[in-house]
């Protein structure tokens, strides 16, 4: 067999099981996980009482982003799509760099759901069995040793159930999304006989921080994180019975659902909040996160309430501290294995990560990669409040690549059929763009540093393994290529903000862009005419990701105590410099080879022979 007629086989073994309802349960299941549980917390720390309002924000603009997914997911439902459509509209490189964003923040996003059930639980474990998981210091709580190995364990177990199937995922976890909306919905309500009006107005006020801490919030807090399910339906949906209809709910509707009882949970939480039990002083919003309520915030309210039905009810919601973050685990897990098998169906990773066991139709491999890099990331951070940011930022950058695919694939693929239409386009595209170029901007300095950092690295890994496996560029050329870059991108890092900062950031930044353009000119030069294709199509994203790097140093989410660009002018040159970006995607984005192959017709395959036959 040739790789074409095995990747065809690897998808012919993907199972279409999923029923519409259980493919939203997919998407609803992995919003309610950690996130809910501790973004009440670490948001009311950004924005205060004003927090409500990031909320409503959010849902708007994961909403539009969610609807250009729907257009393109019901066109072409393939597993793994999120990561598969970039190829389609501006070639490998890109794809490539979009792959890479999503490995960064979708393995970390399982590793985000492992430390909240650790750290919602520590205190019960501590008090009845007297070993600690946690620790804490200014940054926030971290997990201990011991945390961390009860982390890696919840990993096995998200693992172990993904190797049973989709049919059994999505049966199985129909039943526990359920139990996943009913536990918040009755924590809201009983919430509300211990509420506090006071705390909305007095305190500093209803916006203690600032405009600008409600558009930080949506980004480093864990409130944008937890829409971020709405992608399941997308990345789930070539495994789906019917794609039109259980796409489209699975990444609109899901959200809908989802934002009215996130809402709800925020009000409730404000007006529970008791200065006292938390140990900080009253008004001190930005203490939360290393206050008494930190490691189990809503079980706090509860507890500390004094009414004995809320008391009695915060054993449940211990209960449900494990069973919501699991639920969302597991599947996140199951997404990220599907992100891997979709690079590896577009030649962005060794053909073994699109293999598929023929028994239950699972892409084993990508699970195997998605436990150990999960793993791995527990030891620079330690902690939820420690990784959200880095895994939110980390996972827009991949949905940059969604709103021009609807403009861009109207003009290259006119002719597929679209069984779901996005009216007033002109609109959504640019605002779900926008979205995910804003949550980047929005999550601030420190955070993007290390988003920058790590984000240009997928250059080294192009240059050196994919042009040349791809023909792009001869060994000889990309090897030194990628190999010389990640050296002094390595060694510029050390220098930075990362590392002993000697360099002024001025110059730093500039010295990052000459690299940068040093490495992909030199390959536009040494590759072949689809090589220059591919690489005049992603200058875009290149410029959008250092023009948000320079302005966050000068804006209000910089590390100046007096920022150059005061909120919200810097918020509007963001939104100017995102829409600039949005327009040159879309004149970027072209009839790529890998959408040329999916709008020519199959030729009939060759005779079938027994050593074909692998167990893929």
């Amino acid at each position: 067999m040739t790789d074409e007629q095995l990747l065809a086989e690897s998808d012919n073994r993907l199972r279409r099981e999923l029923s519409t309802q259980q493919l939203m349960f997919i998407s609803i299941g992995s919003m309610v996980g950690s996130g809910w549980m501790f973004a009440v917390l670490s948001a009311s720390a950004v924005a205060g009482p004003a927090v409500i309002l990031s909320w409503l924000i959010a849902a708007v603009l994961v909403i539009s982003m969610a609807l250009n997914y729907a257009e393109t997911a019901t066109m072409l439902p393939q597993t793994g799509g999120i990561v598969r459509y970039p190829y389609l509209t501006h070639g490998r490189f890109f794809g490539f760099l979009m792959s890479w964003s999503l490995i960064l923040g979708g393995v970390t996003t399982v590793s985000i759901e492992a430390l909240g059930i650790v750290q919602y639980s520590a205190t019960y474990v501590e008090r009845w069995a007297g070993i600690s998981l946690v620790s804490a210091d200014g940054s926030g709580t971290k997990l201990s040793g011991t945390g961390v190995a009860c982390a890696i364990a919840l990993m096995l177990f998200f693992f172990t159930l993904n190797v049973f199937g989709i049919r059994f995922l999505g049966r199985f976890n129909q039943w526990i999304t359920w139990w996943k909306l009913v536990v918040p919905v009755l924590t809201f309500i009983l919430l509300f006989f211990t509420f506090h009006g006071s705390n909305f107005k007095s305190h500093g006020g209803f916006a203690p921080n600032g405009s600008g801490a409600i558009l930080n919030a949506v980004a480093v807090s864990g409130i944008f994180f937890a829409f971020q399910g709405f992608r399941e339906g997308v990345n789930f949906g070539g495994e789906a019975r019917n794609p039109k209809r259980g796409i489209f709910m699975a990444t609109v509707v899901s959200v809908a659902v989802t934002a009215a009882i996130y809402i709800m949970l925020q009000v409730a939480f404000i007006g529970a909040v008791n200065w006292d039990s938390m140990g900080i002083s009253p008004g001190a919003w930005s203490q939360m996160t290393s206050g008494e309520w930190a490691s189990e915030p809503l079980f706090s309210a509860l507890d500390t309430s004094g009414i004995a039905l809320l008391g009695a009810f915060g054993a449940v919601l211990l209960v449900d501290a494990v069973i919501s973050p699991a639920g969302a685990g597991w599947l996140y897990m199951g997404d990220g294995a599907r992100g891997l098998y979709g690079m590896a169906m577009q030649g962005s990773l060794p053909r073994g990560f699109a293999r598929v066991s023929a028994r239950t139709g699972v892409p084993w491999p990508g699970l195997v990669a998605c436990l150990v890099l999960g793993c791995l990331f527990f030891l620079p951070f330690p902690g939820w409040y420690q990784l959200i940011g880095f895994t939110t930022a980390t996972a827009s950058l991949t949905y940059l690549a969604g709103g021009p695919q609807v403009p861009i694939l109207r003009r290259t693929a006119a002719e597929m059929k679209r069984p779901f239409f996005l009216r007033g386009s002109t609109i959504i595209s640019p605002l779900g763009f926008l979205a995910a170029s804003m949550v980047v901007y929005w999550v601030g300095f420190q955070v993007l540093c290390g988003v920058v950092a790590s984000f240009f690295v997928a250059v080294a890994l192009y240059a050196a393994i994919q042009a040349p496996s791809q023909k792009r560029l001869a060994l000889r050329t990309g090897v030194p290529l990628g190999c010389g870059f990640l050296v002094a991108w390595v060694l510029l890092q050390t220098f930075g903000p990362l590392g002993r900062d000697t360099l002024s950031f001025p110059v730093f930044w500039s010295l990052c862009v000459v690299l940068i353009m040093a490495a992909v000119v030199t390959m536009r030069g040494a590759t072949d005419t689809e090589g220059r294709e591919e690489i005049d199509a992603i200058w875009w994203v290149l410029a959008l990701v250092m023009a948000l790097f320079l302005l966050s140093y000068y804006g209000s989410y910089g590390p100046q105590s007096a920022p150059t660009i005061d909120f919200p002018y810097d918020s509007g040159i963001a939104v100017v410099i995102g829409l600039i970006a949005y327009y040159w995607a879309r004149r970027s984005g072209y009839r790529t080879p890998d959408l040329r192959a999916l709008q020519t017709p199959a030729a009939p395959p060759e005779p079938h022979r027994e050593r074909a036959t692998t167990v893929i």
